[in-house]
């Protein structure tokens, strides 16, 4: 049967961390093979000698620096023992591509990098005797440099800068870096100014500490937040919705204010142009245009605030719900405060991964058949055949990997805060919940959450190629194309959104009744529907919340961060940390308060299971926590004094008829 199937199915009843079994055990698999076919990748560019030319460099002749060589057919000079070569030297390490990004100069390994300017040939021939280090190319003598005609085309460019070897890499750099300069304009194409650039690299180096105190600053904060929001949402919320209705109304009013005003400056303008002229001008149609474009933003405007307040009028029962769970969501991060740490492990095991790749993605960019370029006349290595599409396979690992890392850390708290609100006794939950729902997710549910990241992947990989078909395509396109290739990103965006919703929806609903992935999306997904309003309502309102609550630490930490570097009169060599310490601050925010939202979020649905299957009767009492258990008392309540407002109206209809006959 596929995914979601049609037929028919017995009502299951959710039973809460009752029963505990495996689930999408094929995806597990599946991820598993996948993950070997990665790790295969990596002992390829190993095995085929990738990794070593990347570390230790190689000539442009193919040998790599450092070891005995293979001979290469077709390429003179290739096999050579370089054993005591452990060292890269560029002939002319300024000669820069700035549009692949790479050194165009032939590469020759030495033993020795230039340890001083060498600014004539004979400089070169004296280097070479003293150390043994050749800086031309293998064929040419040492001691005949100065008499060469080949040294113009196979010597390095004079003067011969001194150079120090990086670090692992066994490159030789020049130690000074004028000559990147242009390269350095490309790279950071808004900084025209190479003073300027200086100025602010200074300012940085300069207020290091400080840049890291604020830093730290943001951190504490946006932990700091997660705790006591609960006590300020309600606040938060109704000043939102005031200034949401407020601001609408205001809004529409100005536009007919500005409509009204220009209609009667365009009546007493064209009396008095009647007068002047007995024809009317072209300007009159074009004032009327203007005036027809007002009145239509008027109108626009008054319908949207008529809307707004309507959805306000329904929806101010609910607002009280996301306040109720905000309340809730501090408490759980009082009895679960490891959850403050998940940004943290899920940023550490991103990184982990993101080196890995990049670094067998360097490895794969030294692997493969040595090819001859015909411009350069360099030997480039290349993947060829099937084993160029290792490359793809690598770049969709990036993806699905990435994205399995997140599911994962979803997947993590919702069984933390699922485990929170169904146990009644909140004394007797696991010493370490957090550590209880990995265990569980790495013992059950690996499956699911392979699953679903997958399902972002397949959404994701299309919105990346037209994303990269666009950017290569601008300013040849027509316009029709531009907008088609944008509504497609702008519709796979969307689509990819609402997935990432609906699955961390699943996560939890796995997390409750260990289902599989699509069994518990289209239970989410039902559960949802039926609360549709509630839904919109905590999504729009508790995000704009976080979002407050995400300046309101960025705002903090750049208040702080100027009275810090105040001390620097020239703002420019202060500007740049205070831009590096506010992207950090958004981002730690953002980090910190989305795990917040998640908890939200996995809260709504434990309690609208709660309160579809259970209504407080023995037997059948509820989960939820106090500030929720208030507002359905209240919600009970208020449909109770509804309820009886409309009976007392139908009564008089009733007697009615009964006292006319009488």
């Amino acid at each position: 049967m596929g995914c979601c199937g049609s037929a028919e199915r017995p009502k299951r009843e959710w039973k809460p961390l009752e029963d505990r079994s495996c689930t999408d055990l094929p995806w597990f698999l599946l991820f598993t093979l996948f993950l070997v076919g990665m790790c295969g990748i990596c002992g390829f560019t190993i095995a085929t000698g990738g990794a070593a030319r990347l570390v230790f460099g190689y000539d442009s002749y193919g040998n790599t620096c450092g070891q005995r060589n293979e001979p290469i057919e077709g390429v003179r000079l290739s096999g050579l023992d370089h054993t005591d070569r452990k060292f890269v030297f560029f002939l002319d390490p300024c000669n820069i591509d700035i549009i692949q990004r790479k050194i165009k100069s032939m590469a020759l390994c030495v033993s020795q990098c230039p340890t001083e300017e060498l600014a004539t040939y004979y400089d070169l021939k004296r280097f070479a005797m003293m150390n043994g280090s050749e800086l031309c190319s293998y064929e040419l003598p040492g001691h005949k440099y100065p008499s060469l005609p080949e040294r113009f085309e196979k010597c390095p460019k004079l003067p011969v800068p001194e150079s120090k070897a990086l670090p692992v890499f066994n490159r030789c750099t020049p130690v000074d870096i004028s000559c990147y300069a242009k390269f350095a304009e490309a790279v950071v194409t808004f900084v025209s100014d190479n003073s300027m650039l200086n100025r602010l690299i200074a300012g940085v180096a300069a207020s290091k500490e400080i840049i890291v105190g604020l830093c730290l600053l943001a951190l504490v904060l946006s932990m700091i937040l997660m705790v006591i929001i609960r006590y300020i949402s309600a606040v938060l919320v109704w000043i939102l919705t005031a200034l949401v209705v407020l601001g609408s109304l205001g809004g529409t009013s100005v536009l007919w204010w500005l409509y009204i005003d220009y209609r009667m400056t365009m009546n007493e303008t064209m009396t008095k142009d009647l007068r002047e002229t007995e024809e009317p001008n072209g300007g009159m149609k074009t004032t009327k245009d203007h005036a027809q474009g007002l009145l239509i933003y008027a109108v626009s405007a008054t319908v949207f605030t008529g809307i707004l307040l309507l959805l306000m009028l329904f929806m101010r029962k609910r607002v009280a719900l996301t306040i109720a769970l905000f309340h809730v969501a501090g408490k759980v991060f009082i009895h679960l405060p490891l959850l403050a740490l998940q940004p943290f492990c899920t940023f550490l095991a991103l990184s982990l991964f993101w080196v890995y790749w990049i670094m067998v993605l360097l490895f794969l960019g030294t692997t493969g058949n040595p090819e001859k370029n015909e411009d350069t006349g360099l030997v480039e290595f290349r993947l060829t055949g099937a084993l160029k599409y290792m490359t793809w396979y690598h770049a969709v690992g990036l993806i699905w990997i990435s994205e399995f890392i997140l599911a994962c850390q979803q997947m993590t708290v919702a069984g933390a805060v699922v485990t929170y609100y169904f146990t009644r006794d909140k004394t007797k939950l696991p010493v370490t919940p957090i550590l209880s729902s990995v265990l569980r997710l790495v013992r059950y549910h690996l499956g699911t959450v392979a699953k679903g990241s997958f399902i972002i992947t397949l959404v994701k990989i299309p919105r990346l190629i037209l994303m990269y078909i666009h950017n290569q395509l601008k300013g040849k396109e027509n316009a029709c194309a531009r907008c088609m290739l944008k509504a497609c990103i702008c519709c796979l965006w969307c689509l990819e959104k609402c997935l990432n919703y609906l699955n961390q929806n699943a996560y939890a609903a796995t997390a409750i009744n260990s289902t599989s992935f699509c069994t518990s999306a289209r239970d989410a997904f039902m559960i949802l529907v039926e609360n549709a309003l509630r839904v919109a309502t905590i999504n729009t309102v508790g995000d704009f919340v976080l979002f407050l609550g995400k300046i309101l630490i960025v705002t903090c930490t750049a208040f702080t961060g100027v009275l810090a570097l105040n001390y620097q009169r020239d703002y420019t060599e202060w500007v740049l940390p205070l831009i590096i310490v506010c992207l950090f601050a958004f981002l730690v925010a953002h980090c910190f308060l989305s795990i917040f939202e998640i908890v939200v979020d996995v809260l709504f649905l434990c309690f609208a299971i709660d309160t579809k299957y259970n209504n407080g009767t023995p037997g059948r009492e509820f989960y939820m926590d106090k500030a929720l258990m208030e507002f359905v008392e209240n919600s009970r309540k208020s449909m109770a004094m509804e309820e009886r407002g409309r009976s007392k109206r139908a009564r008089p209809k009733e007697e009615a008829p009964g006292t006319s006959s009488a």
